[in-house]
């Protein structure tokens, strides 16, 4: 009974194997499918992936199913003046030479940032580092208020006396303010200090929750009868809002890093007096403070 036991369960590890070699299998044999040739030549699923990452920006107002047609376009136009190109030797030059030995070095470039550096961006870190800056953000207070916008002192008292006498302030706000958010009620959503002018936010923030204007307030945009919905901390970004931003910064702050340090322990000589004039002083600058050209993450 245990060398039955056994015997199948060494059937199993092989049968599960033998799947995941099959997944292997196909996985390789989908990435080497050939979609094309040229003169003979087989044109793969991994050729297209390469021309669609290189030609990213070329492709990226067509939409996303006309890319790999785009991409093929291209491979095909690119393999039939490459082969021209042969035919004539220009690739036999030292100008040629160095072109490809410069796009050799930037394709390493590319690849050591995406594969090493990318790497030292976890989430964990983008996560901390939101942490970081919304602990730094001062507490402060913001208001949410609705308005209504008119052009003459008249036509704002006449509306706070019909607010005084109970009118609704959303239905008279959708028919007489000539302001955008008429449409809303008059409802300009939350804001903070600083972002309406100074006439309007002032009395805003001294108003109580619930009441509306008094009087009314004159801005650069006419005359204001304010009702203010509501007054609390103000809410710092959402994490999803801005983790975007936050990874490219901890990417170019690891980069920089990386490059910096890499410098410190090269042998560089500039024999150019005007560019080692330009270069050398910005050498282990922090990166918010300027960047020069070579110091930026290749595109």
């Amino acid at each position: 009974m245990k060398h039955t036991s056994r015997r199948l369960s060494f059937v199993r590890l092989g049968a599960a194997a033998a799947i995941l070699a099959l997944a292997g299998t196909a996985a390789m044999a989908q990435e080497n499918a050939v979609v094309a040739t040229v003169n003979g030549q087989p044109i793969t699923e991994t050729d297209l992936e390469i021309a669609i990452s290189d030609l990213e920006q070329q492709f990226a107002q067509l939409p996303a199913e006309q890319r790999r047609a785009a991409a093929l376009s291209a491979v095909i136009e690119i393999r039939l003046l490459a082969a021209e190109a042969e035919g004539k030797g220009l690739a036999d030059g030292d100008d040629f030479a160095r072109r490809m030995d410069m796009l050799r070095q930037r394709a390493l470039h590319s690849a050591y940032i995406e594969q090493e550096v990318a790497a030292l961006v976890t989430d964990e870190a983008v996560r901390a580092r939101y942490d970081e800056e919304i602990a730094k953000i001062p507490a402060s207070e913001e208001v949410r208020a609705r308005h209504i916008l008119v052009e003459t002192e008249e036509e704002a008292r006449e509306i706070i006396k019909q607010l005084d006498e109970g009118g609704d302030f959303e239905a008279i706000a959708k028919e007489k303010s000539t302001d955008g958010a008429a449409a809303q009620g008059g409802d300009l959503g939350y804001f903070g200090a600083g972002q309406m002018v100074p006439e309007f936010e002032k009395a805003a923030f001294a108003m109580e929750v619930g009441a509306h204007s008094a009087e009314p307030v004159k801005s650069q945009f006419g005359w204001h009868v304010i009702k203010l919905e509501d007054k609390r901390a103000k809410q710092p970004p959402a994490f999803e809002q801005v983790s975007g931003q936050l990874r490219s910064v901890l990417l170019r702050d690891a980069y920089m890093k990386v490059v910096n340090d890499l410098r410190a322990a090269a042998d560089v000589e500039i024999e150019d007096e005007a560019l080692k004039a330009m270069l050398e002083p910005a050498a282990g600058e922090d990166a918010a403070e300027g960047e020069t050209p070579a110091e930026k993450p290749a595109e």
